[in-house]
């Protein structure tokens, strides 16, 4: 080779866009894929063991994609993370304002937890986050846990003032309402538990309205510390 040709060689090599592949190498996934991949690798690895080698393996990537395209493995995590919470945000139903706040707090529930089902990974690295005193965390509070909460925090206020539900501690109404959510996406363990293998949509809504009337009810229950 001379050395024009070299160096139109490096020329070509180095504007070539980071994270994409050589000539001959297998094509990089699209977006989409990328991130449904990502969330399914985090949700069974975890993050500390979802190392960027096997990421990049279950990418279908170069091992220096992550790096070269998002940054860090933190940087991909977080990304994967808004991804799939921006999806199921985008799914959650408007609650109407119009019902009653017991009746909207209900219809907010369901519908958490209809959508939780699109995307079960989710909850599962929710649940390996929040034991885990981690940046990580605080970026799923601040930016999804709080804001969520504030949601219904106005009407819940509403429920205490009229004497209809007990002054809880915000900690106690959240694991309230999230705890069931396992029974929306813990489909092996709901099979085992009696759950139909085969389960339609409105087989899922229905628990999903079953699992909510079960918690508002629980929430709009007597205070358990005035029976004792």
């Amino acid at each position: 080779m001379g050395a024009n040709e070299a160096k139109a060689g490096a020329r070509a090599e180095s504007a070539r866009r980071p994270g994409r592949p050589g000539a001959g190498t297998p094509a990089v996934p699209d977006e989409e894929s990328i991130m449904l991949r990502g969330l399914d690798a985090f949700a069974e690895l975890g993050y500390d063991r979802a190392s960027a080698r096997e990421l990049a393996r279950r990418l279908g990537v170069s091992h220096n994609f992550i790096n070269d395209r998002y940054g860090s493995k933190a940087a991909f995590w977080r990304a994967v993370v808004d991804s799939a919470m921006g999806a199921q945000l985008e799914r959650m139903p408007q609650v109407d304002t119009s019902l009653d706040d017991a009746e909207q707090l209900k219809q907010w529930i369901t519908g958490f937890y209809r959508t939780s089902v699109i995307r079960p990974q989710l909850g599962r690295i929710f649940v390996d986050e929040f034991s885990r005193d981690t940046e990580r965390l605080d970026y799923v509070f601040e930016r999804y846990v709080e804001p969520t909460l504030r949601t219904v925090e106005a009407g819940i206020d509403r429920l205490v003032t009229s004497g209809r539900m007990a002054p809880l501690p915000m900690d106690v109404v959240f694991f309230a309402i999230i705890g069931p959510v396992s029974g929306m996406v813990e489909v092996p363990l709901a099979q085992r538990l009696g759950r139909r293998e085969a389960t339609s949509p409105e087989q899922l809504t229905a628990t999903a309205e079953l699992l909510a009337t079960l918690v508002v009810n629980g929430l709009l229950a007597t205070d358990p510390a005035s029976d004792s």
